[in-house]
């Protein structure tokens, strides 16, 4: 079967705040609003916009079941706590049942993903690429239960897949990076041009996060050093917190989470050795502020949001892919102002300017940025 490629235009239904991985606490939650958003602290990446009602032919909300499995905890600060906003969004919006099912081992997802199936869920939302295959195997079994994945895509007629263009915003955050270990006044940034990018687990997707991520930095500089490692999990702050320190021993000035839960330590690594990081998914430039330049916001609440918008108003799309990029809204990097404000006089406002520039490169096209294997608007 060819998918059709949905482009969707973020902006016009969704609000102004910016959101690879799955990560953070344990057990399932169920709610009509039992599943609260957690607090993330520091991050103020906000849900998608107020809803609109049912479109006539489609479910009433209050008849909708959604069931969101995830491949790790909620209350990482970064992607699950993004999904689970959008979906906490469409609660208040449309009166949603909600079903939020919690793992960090594959026989988890998979239990998790057969038993929201044996429910009779209408949606089932698999939160993350490590869930496509277990989709791919029962979801052909039930064939009038409607599935969305995140981050991938399964070729199923009863399943919407939604990527996102995480290359490109990986590209802006590997330029801010090299630009900024450049800048040797401000306190802790050494002679030496090494920059690190620390992940979760080690899966495709990630790979699409750092390719980006080195063509953006050796785009500003060719020579640069880029330190790279997988923590294996998402949920282990003190692996990611380990990692990070290491790679500040080896040189690096500043280090790219991209591990959501394990992200914690990466950021803590930062405070503790007073040394530099970037934020992944959520807005985390407040989580530890004055040791975060800026963060990669992926728009994982919008997503999880419009699937579940369509089941409501009966415009869902089995066997299509959207595909948010740059220009869609669907990635950014969030202002700088919370590291502005640290810095005060001595912040590198070029660094700004730069990445202002290289995004309008991207979105006409006058940058091409490279997808690993798999990846992409026709992946």
């Amino acid at each position: 079967m060819r998918r059709k490629v949905v482009s969707v235009m973020l902006a016009a239904a969704m609000c102004a705040s910016m959101t690879a991985c799955g990560g953070g606490s344990s057990a399932p939650a169920e709610s009509k609003a039992e599943t609260q958003a957690p607090a993330a602290e520091g991050g103020e990446a906000q849900a998608p916009a107020e809803g609109g009602e049912a479109k006539e032919g489609g479910s009433s909300g209050a008849a909708v079941r959604v069931c969101v499995v995830y491949t790790g905890n909620l209350g990482d600060k970064s992607y699950n706590d993004s999904c689970n906003m959008g979906a906490q969004k469409a609660v208040e919006d449309f009166g949603i049942e909600l079903k939020s099912l919690e793992g960090t081992t594959a026989e988890e997802w998979e239990a998790n993903l057969v038993a929201a199936c044996e429910e009779g869920y209408d949606l089932i939302i698999g939160a993350s690429s490590n869930i496509a295959d277990y989709i791919t195997e029962h979801g052909p079994n039930y064939p009038d239960t409607k599935f969305a994945v995140i981050d991938t895509t399964v070729d199923l007629p009863n399943v919407e897949s939604i990527s996102f263009a995480q290359n490109q915003g990986s590209f802006l955050a590997g330029a801010a990076a090299a630009l900024f270990t450049q800048k040797t006044d401000i306190k802790n940034v050494n002679e030496e041009h090494i920059i690190g990018w620390v992940g979760g687990m080690d899966i495709p997707v990630l790979h699409d996060f750092y390719t980006g991520y080195e063509q953006g930095a050796k785009y500003v500089d060719p020579d640069i050093q880029i330190l790279q490692a997988f923590a294996g999990t998402w949920t282990d702050p003190l692996k990611g917190k380990e990692l990070t320190l290491a790679q500040y021993e080896q040189g690096a000035d500043i280090v790219m989470n991209v591990a959501s839960g394990t992200g914690v330590g990466i950021l803590e690594a930062a405070k503790e050795a007073d040394k530099y990081a970037i934020g992944v998914d959520l807005d985390q430039d407040k989580d530890q502020p004055g040791h975060v330049l800026t963060s990669m916001v992926k728009r994982v609440d919008n997503a999880c949001y419009l699937v579940i918008e369509s089941v409501v108003n009966g415009t869902f799309e089995g066997g299509s892919t959207k595909y948010l990029s740059l220009t869609e809204g669907g990635v950014s990097l969030t202002d700088f102002s919370v590291m502005k404000e640290a810095l005060g006089d001595q912040f590198p406002q070029d660094i700004v300017d730069t990445c202002e520039e290289l995004a309008e490169k991207i979105k006409s096209g006058e940058i091409v940025v490279e997808n690993y294997e798999g990846f992409g608007p026709q992946a």
